[in-house]
């Protein structure tokens, strides 16, 4: 999959990104810094780990299969597999209502991401976060609510607005690097430890839009009414989150997701020219001070950007559930690998049924480069019962890699 063998020091000075804020002309240009002003802001020392992730011969079988090395079987987790449809998720989250405190509080984020650890022993564990923690660490609030969802009260939407942000102070964001470092030293190697961000352009929707939407049309509009603005704004989006990979790396992460969740409401075209471009910096930059990170790219709704999301150089593309693997694979090729893709309304379903589709999801995909995960996150209501089942039958199936056909080989008789 093209990794150096090189360990590389995570953390150090800022990269500079081609399109990185401090360096833009653009800023310097609408008056909202001078030259002489930019300075990084200093954040306290951290007690992480400094040197970025290191292939060895014991990685877990995620970061293998992530690297389209020969594997057993497919490795397996689940998009959102700690949450509401866990009784024992449900029981901790009335006990602590705010899902704020629950997920900026170190000891309920390894308590809750554990919690499916624990149950079903998937082959990766997901930090419990939100793709919007990161936020007040460069300058923009934000509340939940329990209606509304995320509220941003001050949009930014113009010259003027782009004044609150400034670097990434990582010291805010202490408890997602110290959680990490615990669920790295808890699971060990037996599974890998996920990081994991928005992109870009998804983080900018609710910047911008004040919250979620389901038209996006204030940030189109921007694309055509206010570019200048809002590539400002992506691009400062772009640094920040370069180095909140290299954050969670450095603090335990061996693979981390970007999660360009709104990237799919975009016509293919524009999500070339607002999407991709800060993708491949984040790539690029993570690439070059990591590069034994595998980093895997999800897009929800996704089936029209496939050879799209090759390019921007990720090793990893996450189909969703309406992407048939085995036309997913055609597409993407061999030389890519895969993560998916089972519809989660199939977790409703006879366990019988729920066999045969994780049979035809792994077989479609081939003999290497595929993680089995859901086309989507759990939806709430999804019996434990077959989320168990699925890992279980994940477990079983073993990957002939010397057959042609990529066969599977059932582990478990009678399944």
């Amino acid at each position: 999959m093209g990794f150096s063998t090189a360990t590389s020091a995570c953390y150090g000075s800022s990269s500079n990104l081609g399109l990185g804020w401090k360096s833009s002309s653009l800023f310097v240009q609408m008056g909202l810094f001078s030259n002489a002003s930019i300075r990084p802001r200093k954040v306290p020392p951290f007690k992480f780990p400094r040197a970025c992730y290191s292939s060895s011969s014991s990685d877990p079988l995620l970061v293998k299969a992530a690297r389209g090395e020969p594997v057993s079987r497919a490795p397996a987790w689940m998009m959102r597999q700690a949450g509401r449809y866990m009784a024992i998720y449900r029981k901790l989250a009335e006990k602590y209502p705010s899902f704020r405190e629950r997920s900026e509080t170190t000891d309920l984020i390894v308590e809750i991401s554990l919690q499916p650890w624990e149950a079903f022993h998937p082959d990766g564990v997901i930090i419990f976060s939100d793709i919007l923690t990161p936020l007040p660490a460069f300058g923009v609030p934000f509340d939940i609510e329990d209606v509304r969802g995320p509220v941003i009260h001050s949009p930014l939407r113009n010259e003027e607005d782009l004044k609150v942000l400034h670097p990434i102070d990582l010291g805010k964001l202490q408890f997602v690097g110290e959680s990490l470092k615990i669920l790295r030293k808890e699971v060990g190697e037996h599974a890998a430890v996920l990081g994991f961000v928005g992109a870009p352009w998804t983080i900018a929707t609710y910047i911008v839009e004040g919250g979620t939407t389901r038209t996006y049309t204030t940030i189109k509009n921007m694309c055509r009414t206010a570019p200048e603005v809002l590539r400002a704004l992506l691009s400062h989006l772009t640094e920040a989150l370069a180095e909140y990979i290299v954050f969670q790396v450095q603090s335990g992460a061996h693979c981390v997701q970007i999660f360009d969740s709104w990237g799919g409401q975009l016509p293919p075209h524009m999500w070339d020219s607002w999407s991709k471009p800060y993708i491949e910096k984040i790539v690029s930059t993570v690439r070059s001070r990591c590069p034994q990170t595998p980093l895997v790219l999800y897009i929800n709704g996704n089936g029209g950007l496939l050879e799209r999301m090759k390019s921007t150089g990720v090793d990893v593309i996450g189909l969703d559930w309406t992407v048939d693997m085995e036309d997913g694979r055609k597409r993407l090729g061999n030389d890519i690998s895969i993560q998916g893709n089972v519809d989660p309304a199939v977790l409703f379903s006879p366990l019988s049924a729920v066999t045969d589709e994780i049979k035809r999801v792994v077989k479609s995909a081939g003999p290497r480069g595929h993680i089995l995960n859901l086309g989507h996150g759990v939806l709430v209501g999804t019996p434990e019962e077959a989320v168990a089942h699925f890992f279980d039958v994940a477990r079983s199936l073993k990957i002939d890699a010397h057959s042609e056909a990529g066969a599977l080989e059932t582990a478990v008789a009678g399944r």
